[in-house]
């Protein structure tokens, strides 16, 4: 059986990863070392994944939506500034992202391995990276 062709797009992926739970974390980083993608961060704090956002080279974002108790947002704007996709990671689906990033797209925890690679395959080539 081989690999689909859109499953060689996660190949080297550099994904910037905001979770501020541990254990949640630690389960994107294995979802995402099975695709082949490499990680950076994590980020477990809004300063820390802004200044990441704004400096580090990555593919894709996935983002928290809540971090600590702080709206992800800030990260959000730097992301898309630099014309680069963001998947959004949250436990209360669309309707809780904020205008104007409703049209991006969001895994709802707990999500699987599957919704998890099919989300990033799509951001990516949306934004034809």
């Amino acid at each position: 059986m081989s690999a689909e062709p859109n499953e060689d797009i996660l190949k080297g992926a550099r994904v910037l990863v905001v979770e501020d739970e541990a254990a949640i974390s630690m389960l994107l980083e294995d979802m995402l070392l099975d695709f082949g993608c490499e990680i950076v961060g994590p980020a477990a704090r809004l300063a820390t994944a802004l200044d990441m956002a704004q400096r580090e080279t990555f593919a894709v974002a996935i983002l928290d939506v809540n971090v600590a108790g702080e709206p992800i947002y800030p990260v959000a704007e730097a992301i898309v500034e630099r014309d680069l996709p963001l998947v959004f990671s949250t436990g209360y689906g669309g309707a809780g992202i904020r205008e104007p990033f409703r049209d991006r797209p969001v895994v709802q925890k707990p999500f699987s391995q599957a919704d998890l690679k099919r989300t990033l395959i799509s951001a990516i080539k949306a934004a034809g990276v």
